[in-house]
């Protein structure tokens, strides 16, 4: 009897050692089968961004010029909103441009500004003349607020700094309340009646609800009598400003650089781009395309407008859709003679801001 349990316990154990020893032994590699279909790649973002501008004299058909052509740029994909940068005189000619726009997209989702002028990636436009930029994609939305009657339009910095401190700081934080910003949202972009050095209360407004490490960039109207419109929603206004939220699963690099005469201007340029290329580089980005919110003061130091463009492209290249515009001052990280090491943008002048957004 004895005998029979000890021979039990060790078949047993040996079936036990056998088990062991195979769930050890990892299971042989499967040798790649060149028939087998390779695997998918990581799927792409659907973003997309088209732009383009026209300088025909009839402003109605130029804003229905470049809407068209950007429009062709995105195809199929599902519009999220739509920016105007446009110089042509007097309000009559102002509103005959947004009717030209609207005429090809939703007015609902055209935003803007009056400018100095704008570029894109086919070049400066020059005189009056018009730039669009549309943003399509299923993995990218855009969300817009306006705040309205800021109070700060009519006053002065030399007489009442004040009052446009306490107006623009309030005014920023009212349209930050208003922003349905979200877990996904990655930039604010701000168009606002508010030229430099106001721009720069209306910002600190805004990082007062939604932090100063949040990513700001944009631009202020032009600052001449009977130009500062922004636009919301296809409507004129003054003495307001736009915010866009913009969100979805893509990611951002920006940058921004300072300069007062031509070979800075062109240098510091090109400077901003590098630094938006190296932080793409680094984070593994795809660029779908370039805002840029560039100083009306550094255009004017220009010997030749293009250049500037010229040097931006160097680094970006001709592909990536670029739209940009000249402004009476900038929202961004501001150059490093001037930033604040705890705060991501500032509202300042004589400045080029950069963003590239990708995947």
């Amino acid at each position: 009897m004895k005998m029979n349990v000890l021979y039990g316990f060790a078949c047993a154990l040996f079936v036990v050692l056998l088990i062991t020893a195979g769930c050890d032994k990892a299971p042989a590699e499967k040798k790649a089968d060149p028939s087998d279909p390779p695997k998918a790649a990581p799927a792409k973002l659907e973003i997309v961004f088209g732009s383009a501008s026209s300088d025909l004299e009839d402003p109605k058909a130029a804003g229905e010029a470049a809407a068209k052509a950007a429009k062709s740029k995105i195809g199929s994909a599902p519009l999220q909103a739509v920016l105007v940068s446009e110089c042509y005189e007097d309000r009559e000619y102002k509103e005959k441009v947004l009717a030209g726009v609207c005429s090809v997209f939703d007015k609902e989702k055209v935003h803007g500004l009056a400018t100095y002028g704008s570029f894109t990636q086919s070049g400066v436009a020059g005189g009056e003349s018009v730039a669009v930029l549309a943003i399509a994609g299923k993995d990218i939305s855009v969300a817009a607020a306006c705040q309205k009657e800021m109070g700060a339009s009519k006053l002065t910095m030399a007489e009442n700094e004040t009052e446009i401190k306490e107006k623009l700081t309030a005014a920023g934080a009212a349209l930050a309340k208003q922003l349905p910003k979200s877990d996904s949202t990655r930039l604010l972009i701000i168009l606002a009646d508010a030229h430099s050095p106001k721009n720069g209360f209306l910002v600190s407004g805004l990082q007062s609800v939604l932090g100063k490490d949040f990513p700001i960039t944009g631009g202020s109207a032009n600052k001449n009598a009977g130009q500062t419109f922004v636009y919301y929603k296809g409507e004129l206004l003054t003495d307001a400003a736009v915010g866009l939220c913009v969100s979805g699963g893509f990611k951002i690099a920006m940058a921004g650089r300072k300069a007062k005469e031509n070979d800075k201007v062109i240098s510091t340029a090109k400077d901003a781009a590098q630094e938006v290329a190296d932080q793409m580089k680094k984070q593994g980005i795809k660029p779908a395309g370039y805002l840029a919110f560039d100083c009306a003061g550094r255009k004017g130091k220009l010997k030749n407008v293009a250049d500037e463009l010229a040097a931006m492209k160097g680094v970006m290249g001709e592909a990536p859709q670029l739209f940009g515009t000249y402004n009476a001052g900038e929202i961004g990280p501001a150059d490093v003679s001037e930033a604040k090491t705890e705060t991501l943008s500032s509202g300042v002048g004589w400045h080029v801001m950069l963003t590239g957004i990708g995947w």
